[in-house]
C-alpha cells in the first residue's frame, strides 16, 4: 500500500482503462419500443428504402415536367386528367404526355410523372382536365424512393442513447430489435458514523445521508443499475464486508467517506486487500476530490471507487471517472458543452485542475453569462443551483472575468 500520491486527471484516466478497459458491458437484443434510453452495442443499417416509393410532398397534380415549361400565371398549360392516388395505395395508372393524375401530400407518384404541380396553381375545368398555372421542374414537390435512407444504410451508429426520434425512426427503415449494452451493475455504499438515512429522526451532531442517494440517481442517470445501496457505520470489518458483498454481484461499488488519511479512513486499505489489482489511484490532482480510490479487481470484474464524503465532491468524481468511462466503454458521446463567458475571476487551486460549477444566463449579445457557484464542496445547494460545470487545467493559474470557458451541462 502507497502512501498518498496524486496523479492529474489524464493519468488516472489512463489507469482506470489500463486496469478495466477491456470490461465492455455485455449486450442483448430488444424490441424497438424496449429501447427507450437504452445504448445501442453496434451500427444499424436500414433493412428498406425509406421513404419505399416516390411520394408527393403536397397535394396536388402528378406531371411530367416537360410538360409544364414555359407556362405562366397567364399563359397556363392544359393537361387531361386521367387518374386520382388514393393514400397508401399504389396508382395503377402510368402517366403519358400530356396528362395528370391527382396525388395527395405522401401518396405514391404513378410512373410516368417525374414532378408534382400544388394545387393552388391548378384551375380544374371539369373532371378530365385541368389548367396549369405554374412551370415545375423534374422532382419538384417529390421525395425519392430512399432518399431518405437507402436499404443498406447506417442510420444510427454504436453508442447512440436511444431517444423518442430514434425510437420513431426504427419502424419505419425496418427494424423491430436493436442490440443494446446491459447496464452496468453498481453498488453505492456510503460510510460514517454520523449518517443518518433519509426519514430517521437525527440527533445533534449526525448528518443525513446524502451521497447514497445522489449517486444512486446519478449512476441511474447513466444508464446504470442500482444492486445495492446502502450506509454502514465506521469499522473496519463493517466496510470491508459491505464492500466484499457488494462486489459479488456488482460491476462497479461507489464507497463514499474514508478515502483521506484520517484514522478512521481505511477504505483504501480494504479495497487493496479485496482486489487482486489492487488500488492504483489514492489521490487525484483536482479540487474537490483530491483524496479519491481507484482500483479493480479482475477475478469478480469489480471496478472500485472510494469517494470523497463531501456530497459535490462525490458526484464530480463520478461523473469525471466512472461515468467517463463509461461512455468511453459503450461509445457514447462525451456531454454537449456550451460556451460561456465570466462574469468574475476565480483563482484556481495551485497545482490541480479545479472544476468550478456555473449557473448560465442569456447575455445580452446572445453569449451566455458564466456566473460561477461558490460554496464548500459538502454543501450541495450549489449542485442544485449549477448548470453545468468547467475544468481548469492543472497549470492554470484561474479564469478571468471575460474569458469565454467551456461548460459541460449536467
Amino acid at each position: 500500500m502507497r502512501l498518498l500520491k496524486v496523479d492529474k486527471i489524464e493519468e488516472a484516466r489512463c489507469k482506470l482503462v489500463v486496469a478495466a478497459g477491456e470490461k465492455v458491458p455485455d449486450t442483448e437484443c430488444t424490441g424497438f419500443m424496449e429501447s427507450c434510453g437504452r445504448i445501442l452495442a453496434q451500427d444499424i443499417p436500414a433493412a428498406e428504402n425509406v421513404p419505399g416509393f416516390r411520394k408527393s410532398t403536397v397535394d396536388g397534380y402528378a406531371v411530367m415536367a416537360k410538360n409544364t415549361q414555359g407556362v405562366t400565371d397567364s399563359i397556363p398549360v392544359f393537361l387531361e386528367v386521367v387518374g386520382e392516388v388514393l393514400m397508401g395505395q399504389s396508382p395503377g395508372i402510368d402517366i403519358r404526355d400530356g396528362q395528370a393524375v391527382y396525388v395527395p401530400t405522401g401518396g405514391m407518384l404513378p410512373d410516368g410523372a417525374d414532378a408534382v404541380v400544388m394545387i393552388e396553381y391548378v384551375e380544374k375545368f371539369d373532371e378530365n382536365s385541368i389548367a396549369v398555372y405554374d412551370s415545375v421542374s423534374p422532382g419538384r414537390n417529390v421525395i425519392l424512393e430512399g432518399e431518405d435512407l437507402a436499404d443498406g444504410d447506417v442510420f444510427l451508429k454504436k453508442g447512440t442513447v436511444l431517444r423518442p426520434q430514434e425510437i420513431g425512426l426504427m419502424p419505419s427503415a425496418g427494424i423491430s430489435e436493436v442490440p443494446v449494452f446491459m447496464p452496468w451493475s453498481i453498488s453505492v455504499i456510503s460510510t460514517g458514523d454520523e449518517i443518518v438515512a433519509a426519514g430517521q429522526e437525527m440527533k445533534k451532531g449526525q448528518t443525513r445521508d446524502i451521497n447514497t442517494y445522489s449517486l444512486s440517481a446519478a449512476a441511474e442517470k447513466h444508464g446504470f443499475r442500482i444492486t445495492e445501496k446502502t450506509a454502514v457505520k465506521d469499522g473496519r470489518e463493517s466496510v470491508r464486508e459491505a464492500i466484499r458483498k457488494a462486489m459479488s454481484s456488482s460491476d462497479v461499488v461507489l464507497v463514499s467517506g474514508g478515502s483521506s488519511q484520517g484514522e478512521k479512513d481505511f477504505t483504501a486499505e480494504v479495497m487493496d486487500e479485496l482486489s487482486d489489482g489492487g488500488v492504483f489511484t489514492h489521490g487525484i490532482a483536482i479540487k474537490p476530490g483530491k483524496p479519491t480510490i481507484i482500483g479493480y479487481d479482475s477475478k469478480s470484474g469489480t471496478i472500485l471507487a472510494g469517494l470523497p464524503g463531501h456530497p459535490v465532491a462525490a458526484l464530480m468524481i463520478f461523473e469525471l471517472f466512472i461515468a467517463w468511462l463509461y461512455r468511453k466503454l459503450t461509445g457514447q458521446k462525451e456531454p454537449v458543452k456550451t460556451a460561456a463567458r465570466m462574469t468574475e475571476n476565480i483563482a484556481s487551486a495551485g497545482g490541480k485542475a479545479t472544476c468550478i460549477l456555473l449557473e448560465l444566463r442569456e447575455g445580452e449579445d446572445g453569449i451566455y453569462d458564466a456566473i460561477p457557484v461558490l460554496g464548500r464542496s459538502g454543501i450541495m445547494t450549489t449542485m442544485t443551483r449549477a448548470d453545468g460545470y468547467t475544468v481548469t487545467g492543472t497549470d492554470a493559474e484561474g479564469l478571468r472575468e471575460g474569458e469565454i470557458v467551456a461548460v459541460t451541462l449536467f
